[in-house]
């Protein structure tokens, strides 16, 4: 197997994070170097477990769900200027199930449908020059610098009488930059974005929702073994998030930290599979939750 094949199932990191709740999302090796014109058809499945693992878009408590995800991805390795970019379209479905605590009452929710589709543009602007399937193969990376914007559409199942759905029935914007730095098969990476939320103007039977931004920061630790396999270690730390009924603030300020391990397994020269799970190492408001799944991945385009 050719040295290239190692560095393209690090897309399927945009599948992976659809995969989890938008604050608490987890994608290693996110910024990294792509050869232009190739195809990604991605599909997967994970299972979470425990409080809330959607997005933060109802000021709940003790909430414990289950949710079994499947995602349809499609991503396309880019040249924008010279540089490695990359532009990825999630359609995700969901079945969730549990209960949670809103106003001193219990309520319960068993409901199947379509999340909010996401839509991202990735753009490598320093160490990742826009290179051909043949010249990748001499490439090796040193230090990469990128930026991505990210936006959540409220396309998903919305029912404005239930306190838990899958959709949100609101925007998110998601601004996000990071570096990533190799040193031979070993690589860290750092990344750090703020999601921007609109407003839901129909929460709870005509209910105006708020939320604040809420910041996100990654680490990932990534160990290249060789003829396509790696895998990785990630943290993530959020914080903010408070939310607002009406005008009225409630006490839900979030500030949650997850681990999790990666690890990515070539099965041929057009298919790959990557394996994850993550869990929460502290949390006071919606990420306390064990995450486990595995992504298939096919590709295709120029020089495959």
């Amino acid at each position: 197997m050719t040295r290239h094949s190692g560095a393209l199932p690090a897309v399927i990191a945009l599948l992976f994070g659809a995969m989890q709740s938008h604050a608490g999302e987890i994608e290693p090796r996110a910024y990294v170097n792509t050869p232009v014109g190739i195809n990604f058809l991605l599909t997967g499945y994970s299972f979470s477990d425990g409080s809330l693992s959607t997005t933060a878009s109802s000021p709940i408590k003790d909430a414990q769900l289950q949710i079994h995800y499947g995602v349809l991805a499609y991503a396309r390795s880019l040249d924008v200027w010279g540089k490695s970019g990359k532009i990825d379209v999630i359609l995700p479905y969901a079945q969730l199930s549990g209960n949670a605590t809103f106003a001193g009452q219990t309520v319960e929710r068993d409901v199947s449908g379509l999340n909010d589709p996401r839509f991202r543009f990735s753009y490598n602007f320093y160490g990742a020059p826009a290179l051909s399937l043949q010249e990748f193969a001499d490439y090796r990376q040193h230090f990469i610098v990128g930026a991505s914007i990210q936006v959540s559409a409220p396309l998903g199942q919305y029912d404005d009488d239930k306190l838990v759905n899958l959709g949100n029935h609101r925007w998110f914007v998601k601004p996000d930059i990071g570096i990533s730095k190799a040193w031979g098969p070993l690589s860290v990476e750092l990344s750090t974005g703020v999601f921007f939320f609109s407003d839901n103007d129909d929460f709870l039977g005509g209910k105006t929702l708020e939320q604040d931004p809420v910041s996100s920061t990654q680490v990932h630790v990534t160990y290249n073994i060789g003829r396509g396999v790696w895998a990785a270690l990630s943290g993530t730390y959020d914080y903010g998030g408070r939310t607002a009924i009406d005008g009225v603030r409630s006490d839900d300020l979030g500030s949650n930290s997850r681990m999790g391990a990666t690890v990515a397994l070539p099965v041929n020269r057009n298919n790959s599979i990557k394996l994850f799970g993550s869990a929460g190492v502290h949390t006071n408001t919606g990420s306390d939750y064990t995450l486990f799944g595995l992504i298939w991945q096919y590709r295709w385009g120029r020089g495959l």
